[in-house]
């Protein structure tokens, strides 16, 4: 058989080989090694040229593979170090003097298949390579499927806790959630204030404008807490008008006043339901816990009704400030 005839066999056998010479000269390549470097040109020059041998160390000449021959080698482009194979090299013959280089991509076959654009016909009709690249992405999809699912019932899982710390009129927290901020700032050692917010002739709104107007109203002075407070801060609906605010974070009593009497202000002025003034105002019952003070969170609501129902008997339209909680003062 001619040395033609035994590359063509070659080229189907094993189409990432090489063919080369005794003093390392390529004789042939094979088409998938070709294609991987179209640029290059290969007979006649070195195999060293094109390639370095990474592992076992200080091979520089095919004597030097020789000892090697039947063993897996480690190689890569010289000109693209972040290539890797392994390649195996055999006598090819009898007279020792030309050598067949087959190589393989190993484990990044996934990474070169696509770097490369190779497709089946790039490997040995015996070859597994392709099989095995079905079954890794076969299972990176199902993996991918996976994560999606467990993404999609994250999100549902964190929408149903939203929604249950939520008030579906206004938007606000809900008692739920006060029970849970308050619990934690009540473990930790900060200074927080407790603000009960009613409001005052609500009754009269519904009574006299019906109870869409009232809805409006109550989201009116959602927006209206929101904006007159902190982002770190909760304001939640607790009740029919009934808000309770909590503002963590605080050093002493002082802006609790300011606080209130901005919320009184703007509650005050009226609020426009279809060409309708619908009015209201604001009682507001605070309590400021200073830090490392230690109350339960029962009692701190409870001491914060009584500031609101000090604020009603006194006017309304009034905050009243409990400080010192626990002492004569309450």
């Amino acid at each position: 058989m001619t040395r033609s005839a035994h590359s063509q066999v070659l080229d189907i056998l094993c189409p990432m080989h090489l063919v080369v010479g005794k003093t390392g000269n390529i004789l042939h390549v094979g088409p998938t090694l070709r294609k991987l470097r179209p640029d290059d040109t290969y007979p006649n020059t070195s195999f060293f040229d094109h390639f370095a041998v990474m592992r076992p160390k200080m091979i520089h000449s095919i004597e030097d593979m020789q000892w090697q021959s039947g063993m897996t080698m480690h190689l890569c482009f010289r000109q693209d170090p972040s290539s890797t194979f392994k390649a195996v090299m055999a006598p090819f013959g009898e007279t020792a003097e030309i050598f067949v280089i087959n190589l393989s991509f190993g484990i990044t076959i996934q990474e070169s298949v696509r770097r490369f654009n190779l497709t089946n016909a790039d490997f040995a009709a015996t070859d597994m390579a392709m099989e095995m690249l079905y079954l890794v992405e076969a299972k990176s999809s199902a993996m991918s499927a996976t994560h999606r699912l467990n993404l999609k019932l994250q999100i549902a899982k964190i929408a149903a806790e939203e929604q249950a710390f939520t008030d579906t009129l206004t938007g606000l927290k809900n008692r739920r959630a006060v029970d849970h901020v308050l619990g934690r700032l009540v473990e930790s050692a900060q200074g927080f204030a407790v603000m009960q917010v009613d409001l005052d002739f609500f009754k009269n709104v519904n009574d006299t404008h019906g109870h869409a107007a009232g809805d409006h109203v109550l989201q009116a002075a959602a927006r209206i807490m929101v904006n007159e407070t902190r982002a770190e801060d909760t304001v939640a609906r607790v009740g029919g008008d009934e808000f309770t605010l909590i503002l963590p974070n605080l050093h002493d009593a002082k802006d609790l006043q300011a606080v209130g009497d901005r919320l009184i202000n703007r509650l005050e002025r009226p609020i426009m339901f279809h060409g309708r003034q619908c009015r209201i105002s604001a009682s507001i019952g605070t309590v400021w816990m200073p830090p490392n003070k230690k109350l339960a969170a029962k009692d701190i609501l409870s001491y914060a009704d009584t500031a609101l129902y000090q604020s009603k008997n006194t006017g309304r339209a009034r905050q009243t400030v409990l400080e010192n909680t626990g002492s004569d003062r309450l």
